[in-house]
């Protein structure tokens, strides 16, 4: 990686998020001779990084290439640890000027061009990138005891929970790779879904594996259940009908999904399109937002439908933009 930019020089370009797309966008700067950084609050490819430690991609590894450099898995479907290395090896082979654990608290208008304020300095842009992903903010339960030091909105490794009673919340690919990780590991599971059943966007190599601990009774599910409060050594739960009961507890793993940062969004000025999906408005032939030279990549321009952008469908946002910042 490069030497640390100073800040005073004006920049074409100022990338938020060190991501794979953020990654893409720095390299589809370089190769148009602009002028660049790329902010991160973080490690390299920070929501990656704090991905549980066994996860494995529903991508193949092709999928997940950027600038056409081959993704080489053992499996089809790459690990996690080789995720690391890969982008890992993409930033450093590139030379790409980034600057990680450094956060970015502002982003304003000054004349013809941005401020972007930082932990550590100020850099003046014509543009800004916001490539942030989703996964800095869960989405809370809101519920009384959901600030025990035992509940957990992230999830890293099921060692951690062995011979522990478990009470995973969601039904979703997160979800069921912590219930069925730590149940193997010797924890007893029970998962409490809002839903009906097991999530139709479940891994279909995995869905059939929870169904059946379930059905065998290997895996407790409370299903259109919720969790009303949480105790030091027990949780409380009730159904759809209005039915109460109360589970042993150690843990919490609240696998209930994640958020953009809509708060800095709106801080930065960008405006809604759907206010009831939070998604941001922007032109989808150059990522513009409503703010001229401000521009949307990844999966924080689907808003709330964080299902709807990944990797490997919005690669192609970083020559989009990168396109239209040199024509103007």
């Amino acid at each position: 990686m490069q030497t640390h930019n100073s800040g005073k020089d004006l920049l074409d370009v100022v990338i938020i998020g060190a991501g794979p797309i953020g990654i893409a966008c720095a390299i589809e700067a370089q190769k148009r001779n602009l002028s660049y950084v790329v902010i991160e609050k973080g490690p390299l490819v920070n929501s990656l990084y704090n991905y549980p430690t066994n996860m494995t991609f529903f991508s193949s590894s092709e999928k997940l290439e950027i600038d056409q450099i081959p993704f080489i898995s053992k499996n089809a479907k790459p690990s996690k640890a080789e995720a690391l290395e890969y982008y890992r090896r993409i930033a450093t082979s590139k030379k790409l000027d980034i600057h990680l654990f450094e956060k970015v608290n502002s982003v304003k208008k000054s004349g013809d061009f941005y401020e972007v304020e930082t932990s550590k300095e100020t850099y003046s842009s014509k543009n800004v990138v916001i490539a942030t992903g989703f996964y800095d903010i869960p989405n809370y339960m809101n519920v009384k005891g959901e600030d025990l030091p035992k509940v957990y909105h992230y999830y890293n490794d099921p060692h951690y929970f062995s011979n522990q009673d478990v009470i995973v919340v969601g039904a979703s690919n997160s979800s069921v790779d912590a219930a069925l990780e730590v149940y193997r590991k010797g924890g007893r599971v029970s998962m409490v879904v809002r839903g009906k059943s097991i999530g139709e966007r479940v891994k279909y190599w995995v869905r059939p594996d929870i169904v059946n601990r379930i059905e065998e009774g290997s895996i407790n599910a409370y299903f259109n259940s919720i969790i009303t409060e949480i105790r030091e050594n027990e949780v409380d739960i009730e159904d759809e009908n209005g039915n109460k009961k109360t589970l042993k507890n150690d843990f919490v793993l609240a696998l209930t999904g994640y958020r953009p940062n809509f708060k800095f969004l709106e801080e930065v000025g960008i405006q809604l399109r759907d206010k009831e999906n939070k998604i941001p408005k922007y032109d989808p032939q150059t990522m513009e937002t409503n703010l001229k030279g401000v521009y949307l990549a990844g999966v924080i321009c689907g808003g709330l439908e964080t299902h709807k952008w990944f990797i490997e469908n919005s690669r192609i946002h970083a020559k989009m933009i990168m396109e239209n910042i040199s024509c103007n």
